[in-house]
C-alpha cells in the first residue's frame, strides 16, 4: 500500500496538479532509481543537426517538471544513498565475477587460471576488546557480536593512535610494494628475471578495502595468474595455485612501506601476521574448504559500499572543523580519538602529502575502496556506459513506436551548459521516490533526457 504523503508534500503536489503535469513529474523522479541525494542542475541542452544546423531537440531546466535537471548522486556509500550504493555493489559484483568466471567481454577459460582469495590484515597497535575463537576477551568478558566495546582499546592511554592513523595512510603504498615483491617472487620460483616474467606471465587482481572494528584498514583481494596477454591468455604450466600461494606468503613478509620520522621515531609499515589465502574453485563448486567464485564476488561487492562509518562509528563525510563537526555526532570515543589524531598530525608540515585532515573521516585512509589491475576484467566505467547505451536504445525504440523517431546520434552535435544548483529532494519528490517503484525503462515523453545523457 502506498504510504500517505506528509503535509509539506501534499501542498507541493496540489500546486503541481494545478499548474503542471503530475505524471511527468513522477516519471522524472522515478528515473532517479530511488536516489535520495540527487544533484540539482540548472541550464540547457541543444541537439543540433551537424549538416543542416537544425535544432532537433532542446531541453531547458524551466521546462522540466521539477524545474531543474536531477542527476543521480552515484555515491557508493550505503549510508549516504542506499539506491546508488546498490547499483555500485551490483557493478562491482559483475566486475569481479567477470574476472573469475568470464562474461562482459572476458572468455570463460579465465575460470581455469590459478587464482586465490587473500586477506591482508594490519599489525597490532595495542590490545583491543575481541572474541578470540568466540571465547572470552582479555578483559574477562564474553562479548556478544554486537557489543560496541569490540575493537576498542583495553587501555586507550597506551594505544598507539598515531601509528594506527599512519598505517591507514600508508596502506595503499604498502599494497603497491607487495605487488612488486609478488612478481619478484614468481619470477624467482620460475627461474626467470623480472623482465623475462613479463613475456610469460601476468599478475591480475581485484581488491577491496575493509575497516576492522578497531579502525584499521585491511584488504581482501582476488589474485589471478594469466598468460602475458591477460585474461584471455592461458598461463604457463608451472604457474600453479600452490606456487601463487607460496609466493604471496613470501612477498607479504618482505613488503614494507617507509613512513615518516616523527619526534625521533622512524615509522615503517608492514602487514600483520594474520594472512589468509584460500584457493578459488569454479562457480558451481560445493566444497567447504575452498571458495567458489560467486561467493568471492558477493563478498567483495558487499564491502565496496561500506566505509569506516559502518565498522567503527565514524562520520561518512569530510570534516571541516573537528570541534563543531564532532559535537552531537554519534561518533564512538575510539573513532573520535582517531579523527583528532588525524587532525593534529595533519597540521605537521612533514606530513602534508598525506592530507590527513581531508581524510580524517576515513581515519587516515585515502585510497580507493575497490581497485583492480588493468587486465583483470571489465571496468566500472564500461558497465555504466553499457547501461546508458541500453537506456538510449530503449528510448529510441519507444520514440519510433510513437511515430517520433530520434535522430541518428552520429549526425547530431550536443551543446549543453549545466551549473550546480544544490542537492537533495523536496518533500514531494521524497514521497514520490520512496512510494513509487522506480521504472528505469519508462521512456515516454521526455524520456530521452536521462541523468546519464546530459554531459
Amino acid at each position: 500500500m502506498q504510504p500517505p504523503a506528509p503535509d509539506g508534500a501534499i501542498r507541493q503536489l496540489l500546486t503541481l496538479a494545478r499548474h503542471g503535469d503530475l505524471g511527468a513529474y513522477a516519471r522524472q523522479i522515478q528515473r532517479l532509481g530511488g536516489c535520495q541525494q540527487p544533484v540539482r542542475m540548472e541550464g540547457h541542452r541543444l541537439d543540433v543537426h551537424a549538416e543542416t544546423g537544425e535544432i532537433v531537440r532542446e531541453l531547458l531546466d524551466s521546462t522540466l517538471p521539477a524545474g531543474q535537471l536531477l542527476v543521480r548522486c552515484n555515491n557508493r556509500r550505503a549510508t549516504r544513498c542506499a539506491a546508488c550504493a546498490e547499483i555500485y555493489r551490483k557493478d562491482t559484483f559483475h566486475l569481479v565475477t567477470a574476472g573469475l568466471s568470464g562474461g562482459k567481454g572476458i572468455g570463460p577459460t579465465v575460470a581455469e587460471h590459478p587464482r586465490v582469495f587473500a586477506t591482508f590484515t594490519a599489525p597490532s597497535f595495542g590490545a583491543v576488546h575481541n572474541r578470540p575463537g568466540g571465547g572470552r576477551c582479555r578483559c574477562g568478558r564474553l562479548h556478544p557480536d554486537d557489543d560496541p566495546a569490540l575493537g576498542t582499546p583495553l587501555n586507550p592511554d597506551r594505544y598507539d593512535y598515531r601509528a594506527a592513523v599512519l598505517w591507514n595512510a600508508h596502506a595503499g603504498a604498502l599494497w603497491a610494494r607487495f605487488t612488486t615483491y609478488l612478481r619478484q617472487q614468481l619470477a624467482s620460483r620460475a627461474g626467470l628475471t623480472r623482465s623475462e616474467l613479463r613475456h610469460s606471465l601476468k599478475v591480475s587482481y581485484a581488491k577491496v578495502a575493509e575497516y576492522q572494528r578497531r579502525g584499521a584498514v585491511h584488504f581482501h583481494a582476488v589474485i589471478r595468474l594469466d598468460g602475458p596477454d591477460g585474461a584471455e591468455d592461458i598461463p604457463p604450466a608451472w604457474a600453479t595455485t600452490e606456487l601463487l600461494t607460496d609466493a604471496i606468503r613470501t612477498a607479504v613478509g618482505l613488503a614494507e612501506a617507509p613512513g615518516p620520522d616523527l619526534d625521533g621515531h622512524t615509522h615503517t609499515f608492514r602487514f600483520g601476521v594474520q594472512l589468509d589465502i584460500r584457493p578459488i574453485r569454479s562457480a558451481d563448486f560445493k566444497g567447504t574448504s575452498d571458495l567458489n567464485s560467486r561467493a568471492v564476488a558477493s563478498y567483495i561487492a558487499k564491502y565496496a559500499t561500506k566505509g569506516a562509518e559502518t565498522a567503527t562509528g565514524t562520520l561518512d563525510r569530510p570534516i571541516r572543523n573537528p570541534i563543531t563537526d564532532l559535537i552531537g555526532a554519534e561518533v564512538t570515543d575510539h573513532a573520535r580519538q582517531m579523527i583528532l589524531t588525524c587532525w593534529h598530525l595533519g597540521a605537521r608540515p612533514e606530513l602534508e602529502d598525506l592530507r590527513l585532515r581531508k581524510w580524517a573521516h576515513m581515519l587516515g585512509f585515502r585510497g580507493h575502496f575497490s581497485t583492480k589491475s588493468r587486465a583483470y576484467s571489465v571496468t566500472l566505467g564500461a558497465l555504466r556506459q553499457e547501461r546508458v547505451d541500453h537506456n538510449e536504445a530503449l528510448a529510441r525504440e519507444r520514440a519510433a513506436e510513437a511515430g517520433h523517431p530520434l535522430p541518428d546520434p552520429d549526425t547530431v552535435l550536443v551543446l549543453s551548459h549545466w551549473r550546480f544548483a544544490g542537492t537533495g529532494l523536496t518533500a514531494a519528490e521524497t514521497w514520490f521516490s520512496t512510494s513509487r517503484r522506480p521504472d528505469v525503462t519508462d521512456t515516454e515523453g521526455d524520456s530521452a533526457w536521462t541523468a546519464d545523457e546530459t554531459n
